[in-house]
């Protein structure tokens, strides 16, 4: 599962939205995400002044957040966000297929608690946290809720909060302790720059992965498009994804369709063949035997089966060598 994340992207403008929202549907991915919030109720406009102001700019109003949704469901798309007012959630809701927790709520137990009565599958970002508040708060989410006991239903994301990430800092192994410790579906969300974690991700076994979504990074001074992905890159990543899923192909270590159709199983392998010409009646000894490809008559394996046997009919060297002449 692909998340193209528009976040704050837009900056406030909503026909800027609206064409992040366009051109991340016909990048291909599976879900579209934006944030849904006021600065008045994210952040202290005493504590924070600064970062006030920030989120204060780029609100987008209910009607724009619900046209935004809708043009998501009209193109077969899902639509997600990260709602970061409760308030806005009982009008957002009837929008949403899953939950979005981002890493800074992961300790907000108050706000969880409410998406977790109304029960749609959680994604619940890591970033910031250790191994045993991420148990702490699974085990709140699951006592609020026994449906998320189900893995179906609660996604754990690796995720580091910077912007970018240092590569010596995005920690893409533990994708595989969140796995170890939790039982849960686990992913990953990025900050880094590029797509190579992402791809490394998905082959370190992420169901669900989530990058910032923009048009250009080009004369952009908003942090969130520098780590951001592109339309064009996008489409190129999901060509590699699929690719790699391929790649990975079977646990099962068998022969494949096409060594067998080949014949290389016996064209590559090597068989028992005599190194001089042997008469009826003389004895095969070690050292008349070479083996080499391809693998017709005596498997190499089988060499000790002819050692000390008697040639029942003349073998000439180097021709295909049968048990039933020996």
């Amino acid at each position: 599962m692909l998340i193209a994340e528009i976040g704050g992207n837009h900056e406030g403008n909503f026909g800027y939205a609206k064409k992040l929202v366009m051109l991340a549907i016909k990048s291909g991915v599976d879900i579209v995400k934006l944030q849904l919030y006021t600065g008045s109720t994210l952040v202290s406009k005493v504590e924070s002044k600064v970062r006030f102001k920030h989120f204060k700019k780029f609100e987008l109003s209910k009607q724009e957040h619900i046209y935004l949704a809708k043009m998501c469901k009209s193109h077969k798309v899902k639509y997600l966000a990260s709602v970061w007012n409760l308030e806005m959630l009982n009008w957002i809701d009837r929008y949403l297929d899953y939950y979005k927790i981002g890493s800074g709520d992961l300790t907000a137990y108050p706000i969880i608690k409410e998406f977790a009565k109304r029960g749609k599958p959680i994604i619940l970002s890591t970033g910031l946290s250790n191994i045993s508040e991420i148990k702490k708060n699974i085990k709140f989410i699951q006592s609020q809720n026994s449906k998320y006991k189900n893995r179906n239903n609660l996604a754990i994301l690796q995720c580091t909060s910077t912007y970018p990430t240092n590569d010596d800092e995005i920690n893409l192994n533990c994708i595989k302790t969140l796995r170890d410790h939790t039982k849960m579906t686990v992913g990953y969300s990025d900050h880094s720059l590029g797509d190579l974690a992402l791809k490394a991700a998905y082959i370190k076994g992420a169901e669900v992965m989530e990058f910032h979504f923009t048009d250009t990074r080009k004369n952009k001074k908003f942090r969130d498009h520098k780590i951001s992905l592109t339309s064009k890159e996008t489409v190129l990543l999901i060509k590699d994804i699929l690719r790699l899923k391929k790649l990975m192909g079977s646990n099962l270590k068998l022969p494949t369709k096409n060594e067998k159709k080949s014949g290389h199983i016996i064209s590559f392998r090597r068989g028992v063949y005599l190194n001089k010409t042997l008469k009826s009646g003389n004895i095969v000894k070690k050292e008349d035997l070479v083996f080499l490809r391809p693998n017709h008559g005596v498997d190499a394996r089988d060499y000790k089966k002819i050692i000390g046997k008697k040639i029942i009919k003349k073998t000439k060297a180097f021709e295909k060598l049968f048990l039933k002449n020996v």
